[in-house]
This record gives structure tokens, C-alpha cells and sequence, in this order.
């Protein structure tokens, strides 16, 4: 297994972990299992984020620049649904 593939794969355990805590947080009972979960959550989800930024450096993970007129595009979808 490369450096490559190993990334990938710690990217999409932490995403999996994003998942649970996420639900763990919408489903918490209380105040404190809630803030533990969203704790949680946002620990992993910075996490995340460094493991994406350290594999789009390495151009294993490129980003595409969206164009103007899609993201004007979706702003008036979104706009008009409101």
C-alpha cells in the first residue's frame, strides 16, 4: 500500500467517523452527550480537513474551480426556494 492509498483510506474513516458523530450529536438525549458528541464532530471534522489539505498538496486530491455562472446558477435555485 502506497502513501497514496493510505491517505485515502484515512480520509474515508475519518469521514465515516464525521457520520457517526454527526448522528450521535442529532440523536443525543442530553445536554452533555450532545455537546460530547458535537465535540466529537468537530474534532474529527478538523481533522478531516488537514488530511484532505496534506493530499491536495500532494495533487492527490484536486479541487476544481467551480465557474461564475454555476455558483450564480445554485445561489438563484437556492434563492428562489426560499
Amino acid at each position: 500500500m502506497d502513501d497514496k492509498n493510505l491517505m485515502e483510506n484515512l480520509l474515508l474513516l475519518e469521514k465515516g467517523a464525521c457520520d457517526l458523530f454527526l448522528h450521535g450529536t442529532i440523536e443525543a438525549a442530553t445536554t452533555e452527550v450532545h455537546q460530547t458528541f458535537c465535540d466529537a464532530l468537530n474534532e474529527s471534522l478538523r481533522m478531516q480537513d488537514v488530511i484532505y489539505d496534506k493530499m491536495a498538496a500532494k495533487g492527490w486530491y484536486p479541487a476544481e474551480q467551480a465557474e461564475q455562472t454555476k455558483i450564480d446558477t445554485v445561489r438563484q435555485k437556492f434563492s428562489a426556494q426560499g
